[in-house]
């Protein structure tokens, strides 16, 4: 190869950016990057590793009837780790599956895993169902 050849590469190499000084720069970043994607992998191993369950919660719709024209009655099952207090958001839907009726209800510590619940939510118009919409732990 010739040395007019050799420089007319080297020009090529730095004007579409194929130079030591940018390899090194791409090989710190790729390093960079490698390592805190393993920093954020490990703490969140270590998180669920001591979270002990303490966030688990399950709700569960058993029930509801429709007590009249802006009333109705959902039952509901929650488990969860006993002496937690818990607070749920209970919905009523009409026909076409609108929210006629929203009530948040706090419910406090049990001693027991598993406990039913019943309340009453007023709704806005005849509503066809009534049903829990999430619950969580306060």
């Amino acid at each position: 190869m010739t040395t007019a050849a050799t420089d007319d590469n080297a020009a090529l190499d730095a004007r579409y950016g194929r130079t030591p000084q940018r390899r090194l720069r791409e090989r710190i970043i790729f390093i960079v990057v490698g390592a805190m994607f393993v920093v954020v992998f490990t703490a969140w191993v270590v998180w669920a590793a001591f979270d002990n369950g303490q966030g688990n919660i399950d709700a569960q719709d058993t029930a509801h009837s429709i007590i009249d024209d802006s009333s109705v009655s959902i039952t509901w099952q929650v488990s969860v780790k006993e002496g937690t207090a818990v607070s749920c958001a209970l919905q009523a839907q009409n026909e076409s599956h609108a929210i006629v009726g929203w009530r948040i209800v706090d419910l406090p510590p049990s001693t027991s895993f598993s406990n039913r619940y019943q309340e009453v939510v007023r709704t806005s118009q005849q509503a066809v169902t009534g049903l829990i919409y999430r619950c969580w732990l306060t």
